[in-house]
């Protein structure tokens, strides 16, 4: 049929997830004074991932049901 929406914005989410919480990992302590001392680049960047993560696994699951409904059908 096409491409599924869950895909890419799967696979932008999972990206920018990853970075985020690369940077909470590398980053420097002293910045997260602010915020009590918690590490928001480091769980907003997990939060992001899992997020990502669950629409490409929905993306792709939609797209091997579509494609082996066409490969029936046909």
């Amino acid at each position: 049929m096409g491409l599924d929406i869950r895909t890419p914005i799967g696979l932008m989410f999972s990206v920018l997830g990853l970075i985020l919480a690369g940077f909470g990992l590398i980053g420097s302590r002293e910045i997260y004074g602010k915020s009590l001392g918690i590490n928001v680049n480091l769980w907003w960047g997990i939060v992001l991932l899992a997020f990502g993560a669950m629409m490409l696994v929905f993306g792709l699951r939609t797209s091997k049901a579509q494609a082996e409904a066409e490969r029936v059908e046909h």
